[in-house]
């Protein structure tokens, strides 16, 4: 079965970098899971659904544009293309700065979208971001897309 993120890419599009949810970000689901597994298997409904959603999250930065799946059966996608794209923001806790894992917010033109939590290493998703914003800006003619929008990442 195909991920999502490759069988979506458009002509002359190329993944830079992927992101994963962490297990960290999960941990609460999965020890709820464990504990619970000895009562008539009810923690085994936990442990699948932390499954699930660990595999069928995606989350990809392109050449074009940025794009999350969330969901197996309900699906919940976000493609945001770097020209539209005026930040990204992180939120950690403390146990997200210790363990590496947060929430991303993109904010498009005009919009702002829903949070995506628990991401393993946020930052370098971040800079990956913001690397592919400059080098297509670099190909439009733009100096650096945050500073023609008036926003700073």
């Amino acid at each position: 079965m195909a991920h999502y993120v490759d069988s979506n890419l458009i002509k002359d599009e190329i993944v830079l970098h992927r992101g994963t949810l962490s297990l960290w970000a999960l941990s609460g689901q999965i020890l709820l899971g464990v504990l619970l597994l000895p009562l008539a298997g009810i923690g085994l409904i936990f442990l699948i659904a932390a499954l699930i959603k660990y595999k069928t999250t995606e989350l990809a930065v392109t050449n074009k544009r940025v794009i999350t799946k969330i969901g197996l059966i309900s699906r919940h996608t976000l493609e945001l293309n770097l020209s539209k794209a005026e930040s990204i923001q992180i939120n950690q806790s403390l146990m997200g700065r210790l363990c590496n894992y947060g929430s991303l917010q993109i904010n498009g033109t005009g919009m702002a979208h829903a949070p995506i939590n628990g991401i393993r290493s946020p930052l370098e998703f971040r800079r990956q971001f913001m690397e592919a914003q400059d080098q297509a800006a670099l190909r439009y003619g733009v100096e650096n897309p945050r500073r023609a929008t008036g926003s700073e990442a």
